[in-house]
């Protein structure tokens, strides 16, 4: 219709060690784009990213982020203050009694993010039933304020005793900090949970963010908006030699005869994924980074989800194989968070989903370690310099092994657009052997790569599978990334895993899953009732209200009019246990925890007096598209009846050539295989059925079966 608004063009981006991905839907269809990464300036690979879209128009853009993971690891957080009950500044170092090694007196500690130096205590107590004992004087805060700025921190954290019961105490602590002027991380904002340990661990943490990924999402968004806008970004320095997104603020208006006019100009607003599995504001990024640490694969897992749902597949394994790292995840009919995990070896209190990452990836890098065996990751020649294939790198990886043993089209890679070098492959990794007096062939050291490294993932499905109470051989093994397809036929026969699903888009299936995901806000209150064959129902009732009141505020604040959906659970534990399982609220609680214990330990105490400890509330806004149907995107035209020679168990073996988007669909084929396609290549290995259903899906039966 003549004068429309148009709408903004809505761009996932998953930004990989490797590659960064973008997705969109235009005219109803679902496009994707694969970038070199560019660790020195991730923005930059956005920008180089949207020149190839053409993207001259209001942009919302939906972002995985690597951020907040990578200088968590690279400790490169801000310098942070820690402001405690007096008494506790230690309980951050000192944590919990667990030792990584029984009996190993002299392992190293994982030193938490703020030094004693910087740790304050504050004279003041709350009591277990949020009654406060002492407030802080005036005086007091006063001369917390003048310690505190003589230390000159970029954050400050404030993590006081029993404050989920009542931050009474605490606000007042964190109102006479503010004339500092840094960023604040207050834990009954960020975390109003028990657990002194991980609530401050968590709060430390996000203070420990906050300057580094508001300073990069400012970044990105001025980039993005000069590109838009018609101009040429600035030369930003980066915050980072990681990835973070967020949501920008809108385009100023200008005033015109005293009346607000919109401004005309192109708009870019900028959201992020979070950990948890759905998507939040740039003001909510910022304000809570610690929720973002692992947004990038929590996508993978949304989209694998989705995608495999339309297969009649409920129950899967997520295994993202990309060129860094390998993430796995276990989704027993829906998509599931947890409130116990670890990222960098210190404990986070937040809703993440339950998602296992090693150090194997396509670039992850061979060697021989000093008994002469063969290693495989966690260094990875990641996207600078990159596998020796790509023309720059110098030492042997999982690609060049792909590439060597022929599981790797050279003229298909990248649907044409880039060719790796098999020559400079061969003769650099050959001269790499020879320096390391190896007398393996290049078909013997390549095969042996990929052993190694289909170990160290056959071990991480292990630990979400097995060592979580299921069996592998209930569920299929879903595999994206642009090396997932490489190696999931050969994990799935070795964990008894009867079927493979490649989804369509595979190498860009995590900026898919961001695309799809809802809008979502997590809430939660430690109560720590105790309940004897009873629910406490009313009291249940008006702290769910509560929080779903809290929740409706905030997601209207951030002008979100949708519909909001709300999940309701409850944290609960036999009395006497030290942790607890995570179970939806209905009347029958109780019977579904024990039912639930009973699942994951073996055992149940029935009539045993249990404990509610977490009330949790999960808010969600629909995404308009939810609903969207991935679609494999067109690779480089082959020929019908091409044939390619593949190494399998050491034989060399005449295999079928495949464009993906070839196949007929529902027709049955064969293996041994090669599939290629825009963004992934899949490897099926011999005597194995391979067919495309009506969802779009690539379907591989692991059993053996003659054609």
């Amino acid at each position: 219709m003549a004068g429309a608004r148009r709408l903004p063009l809505r761009i996932a981006i998953d930004t990989g060690g490797t590659f960064t991905d973008c997705v969109w839907v235009v005219d109803g269809r679902v496009r994707m784009l694969k970038v070199f990464s560019t660790p020195a300036d991730p923005s930059l690979a956005i920008v180089t990213a949207l020149e190839k879209i053409a993207a001259r128009e209001s942009l919302v853009l939906l972002h995985g982020t690597t951020v907040g993971t990578n200088t968590l690891l690279q400790r490169k957080g801000a310098r942070v203050a820690l402001v405690t009950t007096a008494g506790f500044e230690d309980a951050v170092e000192i944590g919990r009694q667990a030792r990584p090694k029984l009996y190993d007196f002299f392992f190293d500690r994982v030193e938490p993010l703020v030094g004693r130096d910087l740790r304050f205590g504050v004279e003041e107590r709350t009591g277990s039933d949020g009654r406060v004992v002492e407030k802080p004087s005036a005086e007091k805060l006063a001369e917390l304020a003048s310690r505190a700025a003589a230390k000159h921190p970029e954050a400050i954290a404030i993590c006081l005793l029993f404050s989920f019961a009542n931050p009474e105490n605490e606000i007042a602590v964190s109102g006479a900090l503010r004339r500092l002027g840094v960023p604040m991380s207050v834990s009954h904002e960020i975390l109003p949970e028990f657990r002194e340990y991980e609530r401050m661990s968590t709060v430390v943490m996000n203070a420990s963010l906050q300057p580094v990924m508001q300073h990069y999402l400012g970044n990105l968004e001025r980039r993005a908006r000069e590109w838009v806008r018609g101009g040429q970004p600035h030369a930003i320095k980066p915050s980072s030699s990681t990835f973070a997104l967020a949501t920008a603020e809108a385009v100023p208006s200008r005033q015109d005869g005293g009346q607000r006019v919109p401004s005309r100009q192109p708009e870019v607003r900028i959201f992020v994924m979070q950990s948890s599995g759905g998507i939040t504001s740039l003001e909510s990024a910022s304000g809570e980074p610690v929720r973002t640490v692992l947004s990038g694969p929590a996508g993978g897992v949304v989209g694998a989800a989705a995608v495999a749902r339309r297969s009649g597949a409920e129950r899967i394994i997520s295994f993202d194989m990309g060129g860094t790292s390998c993430d796995v995840a276990l989704v027993d009919r829906e998509v599931r968070t947890g409130s116990q995990a670890e990222v960098a070896g210190l404990p986070v209190g937040v809703p993440i989903l339950d998602i296992h990452t090693v150090g194997a990836g396509g670039g992850s890098i061979a060697r021989f370690d000093a008994a002469g065996a063969l290693r495989v990751g966690p260094e990875s020649a990641g996207a600078d310099p990159g596998p020796i294939c790509y023309g720059r790198g110098t030492l042997p990886t999982v690609t060049d092994a792909n590439l060597i043993l022929g599981r790797l089209e050279a003229t298909r890679f990248l649907g044409g657009e880039f060719t790796p070098q098999v020559e400079r492959t061969r003769r650099v990794t050959g001269e790499w052997l020879a320096r390391n007096g190896s007398n393996l062939s290049l078909e013997q050291f390549a095969s042996g790569v990929i052993r190694v490294v289909n170990a160290t993932m056959e071990k991480a499905i292990r630990v979400v599978s097995i060592e979580r109470g299921y069996d592998p051989r209930e569920f299929a093994l879903v595999a994206f990334g642009g090396a997932g397809g490489l190696h999931a036929s050969e994990l799935a026969e070795s964990l008894g895993i009867p079927r493979v699903i490649i989804p369509a888009m595979p190498g860009a299936l995590s900026a898919f899953g961001i695309l799809v995901s809802d809008v979502v806000k997590d809430y939660s209150r430690s109560v720590l009732w105790r309940a004897s064959g009873r629910l406490p129902r009313e009291k249940l009732e008006r702290e769910f209200r509560t929080l779903r009141q809290a929740a409706e505020k905030d997601l209207r604040g951030d002008g979100w009019s949708g519909a909001i959906e709300s999940f309701n659970s409850v944290e609960v534990r036999y009395r006497g246990q030290g942790y607890e399982l995570q179970v939806p609220y209905s009347r029958r609680l109780i019977e579904d925890f024990e039912a639930e214990h009973r699942r994951r330990y073996g055992y149940r105490y029935p009539g045993r007096e249990v404990e509610l400890v977490t009330l949790r509330l999960r808010a969600a806004v629909k995404s308009p598209q939810a609903n969207l149907k991935a679609e494999s995107a067109p690779g480089a035209p082959g020929r019908v009846g091409e044939q390619t020679w593949v190494f399998f168990d050491g034989k060399r073996k005449r295999s079928a050539l495949y464009a993906r988007e070839s196949l007929s669909l529902g027709r049955r084929y064969f293996g041994p295989a090669v599939l290629t396609e825009y963004g992934a290549t899949t490897v099926v290995p011999p005597e194995r059925r391979f067919w495309v259903d009506g969802a779009g899906n690539l379907l591989i039966d692991v059993e053996r079966r003659r054609s």
